[in-house]
């Protein structure tokens, strides 16, 4: 835990990152305004008959999800290439792996300064939502819609894990800040394209499911008791993410090395 508390000390004197957590707030707390009012409906009772579209269901939750998610990115390009690139730039990693530290503890020490942070703009909220809604609506919304809090709760960690890792093997291969943050957006981005790009070329459907965002959304669907969306299904974008998080983890393994053999 001394290198997270350390990383979150210095986080929190960073403007830039303070501003962007501020900002995240503003669709929860929007989205609390909308589960009040969804559930005051004698207070627009006035008004005429209630619109379809006042209602806190899954479709909410994904809504919601889908809009954290991007402000999840944002704060991991702020914060992950500040993480480990200055410590490979310094020769730090003797020193860090000279201590009874392994280099499975010191990326779980690095990640957990990631999912600290990520955390206040994904699943914290979004279980206040859940919670909000559950404590208004009764117990027999809950009973029917438990599975959303659940899908809530763990698709927001899958989307940390992932989003987490990317930030990790960008800080590792880039030793400017500026850079590992562009790069980070840029896995995103282009892995978005090359894979809807891929598809339209070679007349498939399979090839999206290497669009981080997409895949994870039918995840998140899945998981919330949504429709599947057009595509490839849950099975194979689960497939994908697997395959993605496998090879962003072999990456971060290839530059954590104390010692470098030169032949």
């Amino acid at each position: 835990m001394v290198l997270p508390k350390f990383a979150w000390q210095q986080l929190a004197s960073e403007r830039l990152m303070i501003s962007v957590l501020v900002a995240a707030m503003f669709w929860p707390i929007a989205c609390a305004l909308f589960v009040y009012v969804a559930n005051r409906a004698d207070l627009l009772a006035g008004f005429g008959e209630l619109p379809d579209f006042l209602r806190v269901d899954s479709t909410f939750f994904h809504i919601f999800m889908g809009a954290q998610s991007v402000f999840a990115i944002v704060l991991a390009a702020l914060v992950g290439p500040g993480l480990i690139a200055p410590d490979l730039s310094n020769g730090a990693l003797p020193l860090y792996f000279s201590r009874p530290l392994s280099r499975t503890e010191y990326v779980v020490a690095r990640m957990m300064a990631l999912v600290g942070i990520l955390s206040v703009v994904t699943w914290v909220p979004g279980l206040f939502l859940f919670l909000m809604q559950t404590g208004m609506a009764g117990w027999d919304w809950f009973a029917g819609n438990w599975r959303v809090g659940l899908g809530l709760f763990f698709g927001f960690l899958l989307w940390i894990l992932l989003v987490g890792l990317v930030a990790l093997a960008c800080s590792a291969y880039v030793k400017w800040r500026v850079v590992g943050g562009a790069l980070v957006l840029a896995v995103f981005f282009v892995m978005a394209g090359a894979a809807e790009l891929t598809d339209e070329i070679l007349r498939v459907q399979w090839a999206s499911a290497f669009n981080p965002a997409r895949a994870m959304d039918q995840v998140w669907r899945s998981m919330l008791g949504l429709d599947p969306a057009p595509g490839p299904g849950t099975t194979t974008c689960v497939i994908a993410l697997a395959l993605m998080v496998v090879a962003l983890i072999l990456v971060i393994e290839r530059r954590l090395r104390p010692v470098q053999v030169v032949s």
